[in-house]
């Protein structure tokens, strides 16, 4: 297969992954390489994988922070769910070594990819569950919860509230029709006991395009 030219990284990616930016650099190769052929992105995506991918989900790395305080000080635990690719899971696992992270995808091929990715990083921060989010176990056990491009929140937010701690995030990477969701998923977030639900625009200034985010936290 003929690989399409991965697009050169831009000069703010440095900054915005920090120490995590030589590992960066290795997923990118490997994503822009291979990721076509393994059906994780699509055949024009490897010459803007940085900008519309990377980077939008590395912005999300220190939202991560915001939380009580009476919670510092103890390593955070992210559930990504929907992972396919890694996006934002392993980005956000390159960007923020002191968490540790769960990816969550129900399509076994696509876990064999974030298994490979892992082992070649080294990244011994990250867990792969090979499954959907109901699935998974162990129930009120993250501090955050993420997703990105998985599906509209009136439909996300059933799946993801199980998963978090009296307390915890909902911080998802959303598209441009985040507010008329956020009306339309008005029922769902009283049923499950999010508050706050909010969004806000991420890297202005910073990137070359911003992404959106989706904010809410659990209030049992």
């Amino acid at each position: 297969m003929k690989h399409s030219a991965i697009e050169q990284e831009p000069a703010e990616a440095a900054d915005l992954c920090g120490g995590g930016i030589s590992l960066m650099r290795r997923y990118a190769e490997n994503l822009g390489k291979h990721g076509e052929e393994w059906g994780l992105i699509g055949p024009d995506e490897a010459g803007r994988l940085w900008s519309r991918h990377l980077l939008n989900c590395a912005l999300l790395a220190p939202e991560l922070d915001r939380r009580d305080e009476s919670a510092r000080g103890t390593r955070l635990r992210v559930a990504d769910v929907g992972s396919g690719a890694g996006l934002p899971g392993l980005v956000l696992a390159i960007v923020r070594p002191d968490c540790d992270f769960v990816l969550i995808e129900p399509l076994e091929r696509r876990t064999r990819w974030l298994r490979e990715q892992v082992a070649q990083l080294g990244l011994p921060n990250v867990e792969v569950f090979t499954g959907r989010a109901e699935e998974y176990g162990n129930t009120r056990t993250f501090d955050v919860v993420t997703a990105r491009a998985v599906k509209a929140l009136k439909g996300l937010i059933p799946w993801l509230e199980p998963l978090l701690v009296d307390g915890g995030r909902v911080l998802l990477l959303k598209g441009q029709r985040v507010d008329e969701e956020i009306a339309e998923a008005q029922k769902v977030l009283t049923k499950h006991k999010l508050v706050d639900a909010h969004s806000e625009i991420l890297g202005l200034g910073k990137v070359a395009e911003p992404t959106r985010l989706f904010a809410a936290t659990v209030e049992r």
